[in-house]
């Protein structure tokens, strides 16, 4: 018998008895004096059950005074606790403040379910770091704007930037999914003026208004053919393959990387390392192959090669001869 199985045994008993003595619960639930204390102090002081020992009774009762609530139907384990202390953890860094009155009645739940000392909310904050480089500012209006608008399935009209000529234009879109992605939050939505699916950065929105219209519905499975066929957020239909040939030196970690879900890796005999990856739009995925200097290839094709050639003699070119 597990220990949550025991804790409603403990208390449906004493409903149903009004006491217990210590040779009862051990005997019917076959348990040791001192997993019963254990289980007695973690049911009184970590889940609010009202026991008390009834010196006159010379047992365990509740007490009469105190209503007695429902145990949950879910329990966690101290690893599964941890586990999620963490994911609290992760989105608090992730854009302190958003989502945080939400998320601060189950923190605090959890937080006691946990315990403290060494194994409390502090300690899990202080051990596990989170360093959200490269994260751009998201101002939070617009962000509650587009979480009203995604889930009460609205449009919403936003000014966005587009970074490459600094241009404002305002849009009229329906907001299907926020996605975090590198650090960065992303909006994937139909665009009612481009008549298209389409992706925001959200840092560059600089307002979102919440229309009083429906918004247009898109089924899941045509925004992961459009949006997840590529390379990147900005992916679009895969429409060619790069095939990419990384050093020993860099084969072990670039192994263990996902760079898309239909990738095709292999280990080469000389210890190099063979990726093939789908994508549709070069300039995200020309970045990171760039990143890993002279350890990588580009074998094909030929019109990838040559882009990231050209952006390698661009940039020896800033040296000098």
């Amino acid at each position: 018998m597990d220990r949550t199985e025991r804790f409603y045994r403990i208390v449906e008993r004493l409903k149903r008895k009004g006491s217990l003595t210590r040779r009862e619960v051990e005997e019917e639930l076959e348990i040791s004096h001192a997993t019963f204390k254990r289980d007695v102090e973690y049911l009184r002081d970590r889940l609010n059950v009202p026991i008390q020992w009834s010196r006159q009774r010379n047992a365990y009762e509740l007490d009469p005074a105190a209503q007695v609530a429902e145990l949950p139907g879910v329990w966690f384990s101290s690893g599964e606790i941890y586990a999620l202390l963490e994911i609290e953890h992760l989105i608090g860094r992730l854009e302190p403040g958003l989502l945080r009155p939400q998320l601060e009645p189950l923190r605090k739940r959890l937080e006691k379910l946990l315990g403290s000392g060494d194994h409390g909310l502090d300690q899990v904050r202080r051990r596990i770091r989170i360093l959200a480089m490269g994260t751009r500012r998201v101002d939070r209006e617009v962000f509650e704007s587009l979480s009203v608008a995604l889930m009460g399935r609205k449009r919403v009209s936003i000014q966005h930037m587009k970074r490459s000529n600094g241009e404002t234009t305002e849009r009229v879109v329906s907001p299907q999914r926020l996605t975090h992605y590198r650090y960065n939050w992303y909006l994937d939505a139909w665009c009612h003026t481009r008549k298209d699916i389409r992706v925001f950065s959200v840092d560059a929105i600089a307002s979102a208004r919440v229309l009083d219209e429906p918004a247009r519905e898109i089924d899941d499975a045509k925004l992961d053919a459009v949006l997840g066929g590529g390379y990147g957020i900005f992916a679009g239909a895969a429409v060619d393959t790069a095939v990419l040939l990384f050093s020993p030196a860099r084969a072990r970690w670039v192994a263990q990387e996902t760079w898309h879900s239909q990738q095709v890796g292999t280990l080469q005999s000389d210890g190099s390392y063979r990726l093939e990856v789908p994508y549709s739009q070069e300039p995200e995925l020309i970045m990171d192959v760039l990143r890993y200097g002279s350890d990588v290839e580009v074998l094909g094709p030929s019109s990838l090669r040559e882009r990231v050639a050209d952006e390698l003699r661009a940039s020896a070119a800033r040296y000098g001869p």
